[in-house]
C-alpha cells in the first residue's frame, strides 16, 4: 500500500506480546455458574488517565480439529441458546479441570464430545476469542491417527449435548463452507483454515502438543 513499508524480516517478526499496565484496582462484579464479570482500573501510562474496563474472566478452552486417515475432519451439530441457532462445531470444552494439562484436557473433551480417542496431536492455532471483552484463550489441536471409544466407557452426554449430530466432511468442503459463510462457530473456523494452510506444508511446520501456550490465563 502507498506511504507503508516492510521488509520480510519485520514481517517475520510481527508477534503478540504481553503488555503490563499499572493495575490500580480489581474488583468482582458479577460471579456467574461457569464465569465471573469483573471490572478493573489500570493506567495505560504512569501519568495518565484511569481507565475503566469490565470483562468476562475465563478459565480458557481448548478445541479439537479430529482429522481421519483420509483427510476428512469431524463435525459436529449443537444448539447455541445465546444465538438461538444449530451450529456445526468441533469438540471444544473450557480448561475448569484445576491443574489439567492442555493436553490431557483436549482428550478429555474429544472423548466426552466425539466418543474419540488419537494417537497424534498437535498445536493447530491459538487466539482470543473476543479479547475486547473477555479473557478467554482458545488452543485447537489437530488430532490424527483417529480410533473409538469403546462403547462401555462412552460419557453420557446431557441437556444440549445430548442432541449431538456427526458430520465427516473433507476439509476443501468444509474450508468452502467458511468461505460462503456457512459456517460461524470460531473455534471451527479458525481450525478449518488452519488446517487447510498447515495441510499445504504436509503438517510438517505445526507445533508439538506440548508447545509452550504464554497467553493462557493461567500463564499471564
Amino acid at each position: 500500500m502507498p506511504g507503508i513499508s516492510e521488509t520480510p524480516q519485520a514481517a517475520r517478526q510481527v508477534s503478540d506480546t504481553p503488555s503490563p499496565r499499572r493495575l490500580l484496582s480489581t474488583e468482582k462484579v458479577y460471579e456467574g455458574r461457569i464465569w465471573d464479570v469483573v471490572s478493573d482500573r489500570f493506567q495505560l501510562q504512569d501519568t495518565g488517565e484511569a481507565l475503566t474496563r469490565d470483562y468476562i474472566e475465563h478459565p480458557g478452552a481448548v478445541a479439537v480439529l479430529p482429522m481421519n486417515d483420509a483427510g476428512e475432519i469431524l463435525l459436529l451439530k449443537q444448539y447455541r441458546h445465546p444465538v438461538g441457532m444449530d451450529l456445526w462445531e468441533i469438540p471444544a470444552g473450557l480448561l475448569d479441570v484445576e491443574g489439567e494439562d492442555f493436553v490431557v484436557g483436549a482428550a478429555r473433551e474429544l472423548a466426552e464430545e466425539a466418543d474419540l480417542a488419537a494417537g497424534t496431536w498437535n498445536v493447530l492455532a491459538d487466539f482470543f476469542n473476543s479479547p475486547g471483552s473477555s479473557s478467554e484463550a482458545i488452543r485447537i489441536y489437530l488430532a490424527r491417527d483417529i480410533t473409538y471409544v469403546p462403547h462401555h466407557e462412552r460419557h453420557e452426554r446431557m441437556d444440549e449435548e445430548a442432541e449431538i449430530e456427526f458430520h465427516w466432511i473433507t476439509l476443501d468442503e468444509a474450508v468452502e463452507a467458511v468461505l460462503k459463510g456457512r459456517l460461524h462457530n470460531p473455534s471451527a473456523v479458525v481450525g478449518i483454515l488452519a488446517a487447510a494452510a498447515a495441510r499445504a506444508g504436509g503438517f510438517a511446520d505445526l507445533r508439538p502438543a506440548d508447545a509452550p501456550w504464554p497467553a493462557h490465563p493461567s500463564q499471564r
